[in-house]
C-alpha cells in the first residue's frame, strides 16, 4: 500500500543539439546499472542544492544501488529535495515518517509532507491522505476528507484510490 517510489526521476530537458550535462550523464549511467558513476556525477549537484540529484541520491540509498542501503541517509536527501518543494520527495518523506524508516515514526509529520505533495497533485500522497482520514491515522477520522483525497487520486488513475473510494461509499 505504501512504498517508496524507487524510480529515478528522468525528467530531463534536452534542447536540440545540447550536450548532456552531469545530471543527464548520471541518469544514463544509472539506467545501465553503473551506480557508482551516477552517484559520482549526482553527489556534487546534490551538495549544491539540485533537488533532482538530491532525490536520486535518496532513491539510491533506499535501494542500496551503489551504496549500502541506508534509510536515514535516504531520508536526509529526500528531505533536502522536499524542502525545495519537490513533490515526489515530499511524498517519500511522508512515507518514511509513516513507516519509521530512517526517521522516527510520526504520523503528524507524515501528514504534513503528504499534504504538501498532494496539493501539487501527487496521486500517491493524495491516496495516503485519503487513507489517513479514512482510518483516523494521525488525524480525526473524516469520511468527507477521505473521499475528497481518494477522488483526486482516482481521477489520476490511481487504482488503489478508486478501490478505496468504492469501498468507502458502499459502507
Amino acid at each position: 500500500m505504501r512504498r517508496i517510489l524507487a524510480g529515478i526521476v528522468l525528467a530531463v530537458m534536452l534542447t536540440g543539439g545540447a550536450a548532456a550535462g552531469p545530471y543527464e550523464e548520471g541518469v544514463a549511467a544509472y539506467e545501465r546499472g553503473d551506480y557508482a558513476t551516477a552517484l559520482r556525477l549526482w553527489r556534487p549537484l546534490a551538495e549544491q542544492g539540485d533537488a533532482l540529484a538530491q532525490y536520486n541520491l535518496g532513491v539510491a540509498h533506499v535501494e542500496g544501488h551503489g551504496v549500502p542501503q541506508d534509510h536515514a541517509e535516504a531520508a536526509k536527501w529526500f528531505r533536502f529535495a522536499a524542502e525545495q518543494g519537490f513533490a515526489k520527495a515530499q511524498y517519500n518523506v511522508g512515507l518514511m515518517y509513516v513507516e519509521g524508516r530512517g526517521v522516527p515514526q510520526d504520523h503528524a509529520e507524515a501528514l504534513k509532507w503528504f499534504r504538501l505533495a498532494a496539493e501539487q497533485g501527487d496521486a500517491g500522497a493524495q491516496y495516503n491522505l485519503g487513507v489517513s482520514y479514512d482510518i483516523g491515522e494521525g488525524v480525526r477520522q473524516d469520511n468527507a476528507e477521505a473521499v475528497k483525497w481518494y477522488r483526486l487520486a482516482a481521477e489520476q488513475g490511481y487504482a488503489g484510490a478508486q478501490n478505496a473510494l468504492d469501498q468507502l461509499q458502499s459502507d
